[in-house]
């Protein structure tokens, strides 16, 4: 089966893309759109299911519901990818592409930290963020680890918010006192290029008693003893562990032969591989910038405007700019926001936003507004 443009994966960079040619194209778009999963979940939304604020059912945004000119949806797992002829394999058929965007995102490699499996105790995936839901309740007292395994990771702020909603919700269970929080992470700092939003971060960890532990990952758990192993041999006793696992890119990326060090390298001004008309998108690629929702759909955006320069025979439209906002739940019904610029200048930056109500309203904005643009909700 040929295609116009052939897009891989349904996230943030996938939609965003679809949109906008379907947007400017209409019925001669020619997008196909591929995805394993048969709907749509927001990232910060599996903090929501796994502390029980709202239901699974409620997060997700089914994939049939796509309608836009131009673009067919097809559920499908991919196989193979051939980049150097733009085939792509899937567990359906086979698709030639004219035009290739690979925007699978990151997988989870639960493997690369022993006992992590056994344990069973991610968040980040939905299904993970599922169970934890229902092992919550069952937590009264002891020691709660929010530990990260590997990075990068995605959404650098998810590990701090997951432990400020920890505290909030043992503290409405009335067992707070009865628990110790700590949070283990491979960076100095909380969120590394905005000083401000990691000062602000320390400090709400300090006024609620949990402890950070800063430039370590978790190397291994140890699921008889109850044990988690620093990368520094530090054994650290849990009763309740909340994983951050080593990311990587999917294993079907890294067969393609399109990966260097686990991710796939593109130029960081127009997201192009080293293959002719083959793209590579968000958490998939190596970009210099995070592995996050907004950075995604950022570059999503210089892909599509590059496509309808081309289309319409005009110049190059502007580069990508590396500059994303990641809304930060500092618990308490408290949200903040940094601003962060990742190519621009010498080094990346940030500009924190202290917590408000306005950045409460922005976020439930950013969300419906990707859901009525996205999915016509």
């Amino acid at each position: 089966m040929r295609s116009r443009i052939l897009v891989l994966g349904a996230g943030f960079g996938g939609l965003e893309l679809a949109t906008i040619l379907s947007d400017a194209l209409g019925e001669h778009a020619g997008v196909t759109l591929i995805d394993d999963s048969d709907a749509f979940v927001f990232g910060y939304s599996k903090l929501d299911v796994m502390f029980g604020r709202v239901t699974a059912d409620e997060v997700r945004l089914p994939y049939a519901a796509i309608e836009k000119p131009g673009v067919r949806f097809l559920r499908e797992t991919v196989t193979a990818i051939d980049p150097e002829a733009r085939m792509v394999t899937t567990d359906q058929g086979s698709h030639e592409a004219e035009i290739l965007v690979v925007a699978l995102g990151a997988d989870y490699d639960l493997d690369a930290t022993p006992g992590l499996a056994t344990v069973g105790s991610e968040f980040y995936s939905f299904a993970g963020a599922q169970r934890l839901r229902d092992v919550l309740p069952t937590f009264t007292s002891g020691h709660a680890i929010v530990g990260v395994c590997g990075a990068p990771f995605k959404c650098p702020p998810a590990p701090s918010e997951a432990a400020l909603l920890l505290h909030d919700y043992l503290s409405e269970r009335g067992v707070r006192d009865d628990c110790s929080i700590s949070l283990v992470i491979p960076f100095q700092t909380p969120v590394p290029p905005s000083p401000d939003t990691s000062a602000a971060l320390l400090e709400a960890f300090s006024d609620r008693g949990i402890e950070f532990v800063a430039g370590r990952r978790v190397a291994s758990l140890d699921p008889a003893r109850n044990v988690a192993v620093l990368d520094d041999g530090t054994e650290l006793p849990y009763d309740l562990f909340l994983g951050v696992p080593k990311h990587r890119a999917p294993a079907v990326v890294l067969e393609s032969g399109m990966a260097v060090d686990g991710y796939v390298p593109v130029d960081s001004r127009t997201l192009e591989t080293g293959f002719p008309n083959v793209y590579a998108v968000g958490d998939v690629a190596t970009v210099g910038v995070p592995k996050a929702g907004v950075f995604s759909e950022g570059a999503a955006r210089v892909v599509a405007n590059a496509l309808l320069a081309r289309a319409e025979q005009r110049g190059q439209p502007d580069s990508y700019d590396g500059r994303g906002s990641c809304y930060v739940e500092f618990g308490g019904g408290e949200i903040g926001r940094v601003d962060v610029d990742f190519l621009s200048g010498p080094k990346p930056t940030g500009t924190f936003q202290e917590p408000s109500a306005e950045l409460v309203a922005e976020k439930r904005h950013f969300g419906a507004s990707r859901r009525a643009r996205w999915f016509g909700r």
